[in-house]
C-alpha cells in the first residue's frame, strides 16, 4: 500500500477517536460560531491537530492546507501538499446525526494522489490513491451501473451560510428533481461523493464548496470509475468550490442539466 494514503488513513483513524468519545459528551463541547450556520468546535481543532501532527511526524516538510487552521509549510518549499477537513459535518455533529467524517487528501505538484474519507459512526474507511483503484474498508469499489436518470439516486448540499447560492441552486434542484429517482441532503459533501464512490448514490452536486470539503472525494470517484467537473466543465473545482460529479453513463447528462439551470454562478 502507497506509504503516504498509510499515514493519511492513521491520521484519519488518530483523528476519529475524539469523535467517538465526545459523541456521548455533547453538552460539555466548546462551540464557536464563524458566520450564519456555520460553526467550529473544540473538537475540529483537536482532531486537526492530531491529523496534522500525525502527518508531519512521517513527513515534517510538507504543507498542509487546514479548514481551521489554515495554510501551514512552505509551499514552494514541498511539493507535497495535505488538504484536510477535520470534521465534515460539524453541524450534525454537534446535534448527534449521525452523518460526518474527517476527509483528508493529498496533493501533489499541483495533482491529487491520495484520498481518505472515513465515516467514524459506521467504521467505514474509503481510500484510495493515483493509478491503484478505490476501496471501502480494503474491498474494492466502483461506481453504480445506474445507466438510466430516472433511476438515478443523486445527493446534493444546499446553500446554508451563503445565500447568494440559493436561486442558482434551487433551479438546478428543480430541473432535476422531475427527471430522478429521488435526492437525498445528507450534510456532508465529503461523504456524498464517498458514497457516489462506492455506487450508493449515482451523482452529486453542490456549490460554494472548499477545496478540503471535496478533495479526497474528487480522487475517490475518479478512481472508482467516475467523473468530476466544475459548472463550465472543467477541472477546477478546488478553486471554484462548485461540483458536478457521478458515474460514467449519468454524468453528461447531470452535468447538461445543472449547467443550463444554475445560471448566475459565474457573478458570484
Amino acid at each position: 500500500m502507497d506509504p503516504m494514503l498509510n499515514i493519511g488513513i492513521k491520521a484519519a483513524r488518530e483523528a476519529s477517536k475524539a469523535m467517538i468519545y465526545s459523541i456521548d459528551h455533547l453538552d460539555q463541547i466548546k462551540i464557536e460560531k464563524k458566520g450564519r450556520a456555520d460553526y467550529v468546535s473544540e473538537i475540529d481543532r483537536q482532531a486537526e491537530k492530531i491529523i496534522i501532527e500525525t502527518i508531519h511526524a512521517a513527513y515534517p516538510d510538507h504543507g498542509i492546507l487546514a479548514e481551521d487552521s489554515g495554510i501551514s509549510g512552505d509551499k514552494n518549499k514541498s511539493e507535497h501538499e495535505w488538504i484536510i477537513d477535520p470534521l465534515d459535518g460539524t453541524t450534525n455533529f454537534l446535534h448527534g446525526y449521525p452523518v460526518y467524517s474527517v476527509s483528508i487528501a493529498l496533493r501533489v505538484k499541483g495533482e491529487l494522489t491520495v484520498g481518505i474519507v472515513y465515516d467514524p459512526s459506521r467504521d467505514e474507511l474509503f481510500s484510495a490513491s493515483k493509478g491503484k483503484g478505490a476501496h471501502l474498508n480494503n474491498k474494492r469499489i466502483r461506481v453504480s451501473p445506474t445507466s438510466h436518470f430516472s433511476d438515478a439516486l443523486l445527493a446534493t448540499g444546499f446553500p446554508y451560510n451563503d445565500m447568494n447560492y440559493l436561486e442558482p441552486w434551487m433551479a438546478s434542484f428543480k430541473s432535476l428533481v422531475p427527471h430522478v429517482a429521488g435526492v437525498r441532503r445528507a450534510g456532508s459533501a465529503a461523504l456524498d461523493l464517498a458514497q457516489v464512490a462506492c455506487g450508493r448514490f449515482d451523482g452529486f452536486w453542490e456549490f460554494g464548496l472548499k477545496s478540503w470539503d471535496i478533495a479526497a472525494g474528487i480522487i475517490l470517484i475518479q478512481e472508482a470509475g467516475g467523473f468530476s467537473c466544475d459548472m463550465k466543465g472543467d477541472q477546477r473545482m478546488l478553486d471554484t468550490g462548485h461540483i458536478i460529479a457521478g458515474n460514467a453513463k449519468l454524468f453528461k447528462r447531470l452535468q447538461t442539466l445543472v449547467k443550463e439551470h444554475a445560471k448566475g454562478l459565474e457573478n458570484i
